[in-house]
């Protein structure tokens, strides 16, 4: 992995120099815009909308557009003055529980990792953080925008989550939250039926990108000049009439799904496969009796 960022965990007057790692990374299976006629790349060029002569590089600005359509120009020497007082540093502002925050407002994960010099106070504040089962609260500025983020401990190696800022995240409005919707204490109970009927614990390893897989295999298929079989498009789900017979019948379904799961064969030893082969069979384990005639 390469760092994308250099800094420091500012805590209390404590000071860690750290880098900054992606955690995560995106497996799309990513695509050009191409000419369909002859696969040629297609290129844009960046073209002033005012006098139609194209723009390089050098001579864009950021702007913003007022509601009458006025553009206001920001150049860089006004982005250098703003107060990012946080850069290059992850403020530590407090200490909470985990489960007082709502995943809603993680953005993106990052690893950090220490310099040399670092390493003790990192692993000092790791063990703590780790032992006090609570998460940090920090402050950091990345690509010019300042975020609150969290601080969490994951196979040894300190997380840093990103976060929206609280009027980031959008109220839901919808209707029938404003509505009576009565439901029968049986459907409540089929419903925790089937919650308990699916519930086990979460492996991630068991899930896999089933669009991508096949997109790749489309993509090979073409490669290798084979015949493109598409893949067999499910029914689309209609809308339960009968919701409790629905539930009943999704309740009877997981129950199957997880019998036959659970039921898996099991081999068999050498030992017991040797005594099979060395039992005799039914009829050689005895003499067949004969019948006698009683003579008259």
């Amino acid at each position: 992995m390469r760092s994308i960022w250099k800094g420091a965990i500012s805590f209390g007057l404590v000071t860690i120099p750290v880098k900054l790692y992606s955690a995560t990374e995106q497996k799309d299976v990513s695509f050009h815009q191409v000419h369909r006629k002859d696969g040629g790349r297609i290129r844009y060029k960046r073209v002033c909308t005012q006098d139609g002569e194209e723009v390089p590089y050098s001579d864009i600005a950021k702007g913003y557009e007022l509601a009458g359509g006025e553009m206001v120009v920001l150049t860089d020497e006004d982005f250098e003055d703003l107060p990012l007082s946080s850069s290059r540093r992850i403020d530590v502002l407090q200490f909470a529980p985990v489960e007082q925050i709502d995943p809603i407002y993680f953005a993106k994960s990052y690893y950090l990792e220490p310099d040399a010099q670092g390493a003790k106070p990192y692993v000092l504040l790791r063990n703590a953080l780790e032992s006090s089962g609570q998460v940090a609260v920090v402050k950091v500025a990345l690509r010019q925008r300042e975020s609150l983020a969290t601080l969490r401990v994951r196979d040894g190696v300190f997380v840093l989550e990103t976060m929206l800022w609280p009027d980031e995240i959008r109220v839901p409005d919808f209707p029938f939250l404003e509505e009576d919707i009565e439901v029968r204490p049986q459907e409540l109970k089929m419903a925790e039926s089937l919650i308990t009927t699916m519930e086990s614990d979460f492996d991630p390893s068991e899930y896999h990108d089933t669009y991508r897989e096949a997109l790749q295999q489309v993509i090979e298929a073409k490669v290798a000049g084979k015949e493109v079989i598409p893949a067999q498009e499910e029914e689309e789900a209609k809308p339960a009439v009968d919701l409790m017979a629905a539930l009943r019948a999704s309740v009877e379904a997981a129950k199957r799904e997880r019998e036959g799961s659970s039921a898996k064969p099991k081999k068999a030893s050498g030992k017991a496969k040797d005594s099979k082969e060395k039992e005799p069979k039914e009829e050689e384990k005895a003499p067949a009796k004969r019948k006698t005639r009683k003579s008259a």
